[in-house]
Order: C-alpha cells, then structure tokens, then sequence
C-alpha cells in the first residue's frame, strides 16, 4: 500500500503548497486539487469523516472559482481612478509595493510619478488592485510607464479592462499605446499587442 500513502503525502503537500499562494485562484485551483486527491486517499482507507470534510471543501472551492472565474468578464468588476501624481495614498501604495514593482518594471522609479505623467489607480470595490502611470509622448502616442498588478489579482486580467474596456487611453484622446520598456514577464501579447523592440504597441480604433 506504499502508492496509498503516497497518494496522502502527495494530496497534503499540495494542501500546504496551495496555502502559501498569494494569487487567489491559483490557492482555489490547487486546494481544489488537494482536496480531491485527500478525498481519494480517505476513501481507499475508509475515514469517511475525512471523505465528507474534503469533499465539502472541494465543493466549496469549486463555488468560488466559477465566481472568481465570472468576474473576469465582468467590465463593472473594476473601476479606474485618476489621482495627482503627489497623490499621498499613491505615494503610499508605490511605497509599500516598491521591491515588487522593481522585480518587473526595474527602470520605473517608485519614489515619484515624473512630470507630465498621469497616475491612475485600478480599483476592485475598495481594494486597489493596480496602479497604471502614462505620459503623453505626443502624436496621440500613450506612453505607459508602469503597469503594475497586485499578486492578490495577477489571475483576473485587471489589465485587459485597463486596456481595452476601460475608456482611460481614448477618453483622453490617445491613437496609440507603447508599454513600458523592459518590463519583465509581459502579457501583451494575449491582448493583441505588437512586439516593438523591448516594448509593445497596439493601435486604438
């Protein structure tokens, strides 16, 4: 019975690993996962108040990722909100986000928002959920300086509301957006952004 004792390690490691996500579902999909495979295992050993727990918590997780998972097409899940580039709680927010918005945006400076920049905050009810910086290079041109996202939030596609549902870039009148440049792990592509040397551009209609 070595592959049923397996099966138990295996469903309580992924039980733990799912707990130290900070991506919301992410933890869902894994603890989904775990649970399952914990179900299977308490069942070949018949611990059926294990198999009733776990089963529970499966049908549990799989209620919050349909919703998670709704809220994804969901254009009133987010609002977009423009503060001043001195703005105190956007200073606060760069502050406290500093060491991860450096992991993928390492020439954006987090002490200050540059002249001639605008700051807006992705809010998600009264969570802020993301924070996007431009400057208007001229000729209709958006130029995004930071594009950041929460972990808590990375898996709802904040940006693509940001982007393409939002009214931010042609409310204001913008023909073009050029990301930022060097940004690590980008996720232009799937929005039907262009490649554009170490940034990406997509033309608004």
């Amino acid at each position: 019975m070595i592959w049923v004792q397996a099966l138990g390690w295996a469903g309580s490691a992924l039980l733990v690993f799912s707990l130290l996500q900070a991506r919301v579902l992410r933890f869902r999909v894994l603890n989904l996962i775990a649970c399952l495979i914990l179900t299977t295992f308490n069942a070949i050993l018949l611990i059926w108040p294990m198999v009733a727990m776990n089963v529970v918590l499966s049908a549990i997780n799989l209620w919050f990722i349909r919703r998670l998972l709704a809220e994804r097409s969901d254009e009133n899940a987010y609002e977009v909100l423009e503060v001043a580039a001195d703005d105190t709680y956007l200073r606060h927010f760069l502050k406290v986000h500093a060491d991860d918005i450096a992991k993928y945006f390492p020439r954006f400076r987090t002490t200050e928002v540059g002249p001639g920049s605008a700051a807006y905050l992705v809010q998600h009810g009264n969570e802020t959920v993301g924070v996007v910086v431009v400057r208007d290079a001229g000729d209709g041109v958006a130029q995004v300086e930071l594009d950041y996202v929460t972990p808590r939030f990375r898996d709802f596609s904040p940006g693509e509301f940001v982007f393409r549902r939002s009214g931010l870039f042609t409310g204001r009148g913008f023909r073009r957006i050029l990301t930022p440049p060097g940004m690590v792990n980008p996720y232009y592509e799937r929005l039907g952004f262009a490649r554009a040397g170490d940034s990406w551009v997509t033309d608004l209609s």
